[in-house]
């Protein structure tokens, strides 16, 4: 299947349903043991994969997506779980006013699942999220650090070539201008890729805007081999090898995701 899968949106969101309850409903068991009755929010739900494995234990889940093409895929994809269980999908940014003021202190956990690389200003985001948070909440943090090989998402090129590892951290100027003129990349792509390229979360910087925003990391998991490659590439998943583990910047070369509890 490899990297074709980005391709074929019903495998992505299988992929996410599987992976969420095999690793991240589990990692998260290890801080709130008992899923049923918690209110989670999603922030970046898409198609409400990673959601629906919270709603079949009996949560109370809300999925929040700027993209409303993909909220109107998800209500079809998740369409039975939406019938079954408490799974509600709906556009919205968490900074628009009327959602900070309707979800201030309203959740037990909060998700971000491959989203907080996409996102600006970190720190800020950690922040308001936060405010969202029961008094006992927590926040879940899954994302591939900038410098491991595909930390750019640039497997979403299209092309052999435009998948290769590593050359997304060249300069920006220079990375733009082998996605244009010598992968020859469309606009779109072009500009999801860039903007990535501009948040750049490292394992060190995020956890400095964590202290930031004023949390505290209650747990981590670094994997040198991704959870989600077991149903992408048929690989088992690998937790980082301690002495890399311990070791800064040249960690995130050789750690492809990373799990975190804040709270």
């Amino acid at each position: 299947m490899g990297l074709d899968h980005h391709s074929k949106p019903e495998i992505m969101f299988q992929q996410q349903l599987d992976n969420a309850r095999q690793y991240v409903v589990p990692f998260i068991q290890q801080v709130k043991r008992d899923i049923k009755n918690l209110k989670v929010l999603e922030v970046g739900a898409g198609e409400g994969g990673v959601l629906c494995a919270f709603a079949e234990l009996g949560s109370d889940c809300v999925g929040l997506e700027l993209a409303d093409w993909r909220v109107e895929r998800g209500k079809g994809y998740a369409k039975d779980f939406i019938s079954q269980y408490k799974l509600n999908l709906r556009i919205g940014n968490f900074y628009d006013e009327q959602i900070q003021k309707e979800f201030v202190g309203q959740f037990d956990v909060i998700i971000l699942k491959d989203v907080i690389e996409h996102l600006p200003n970190q720190e800020s985001v950690m922040k308001t999220l936060k405010q969202f948070l029961k008094k006992d909440g927590i926040i879940f943090f899954g994302f591939p650090p900038w410098f491991m090989p595909f930390g750019g998402h640039q497997q979403v090129a299209k092309g052999k070539f435009g998948k290769m590892p590593y050359y997304h951290i060249l300069p920006k100027g220079i990375y733009k201008f082998v996605l244009k003129n010598i992968l020859q990349q469309s606009e779109i792509t072009i500009k999801e890729l860039l903007e990535v390229h501009d948040t750049q979360i490292s394992i060190n910087r995020f956890e400095h805007c964590v202290e930031q925003a004023g949390m505290k990391i209650i747990k981590r998991e670094l994997f040198l081999i991704n959870p989600i490659y077991r149903y992408k590439f048929g690989l088992k998943p690998l937790k980082q090898i301690p002495i890399l583990k311990s070791i800064p910047y040249i960690r995130d070369f050789f750690t492809t995701c990373c799990y975190y509890i804040t709270g």
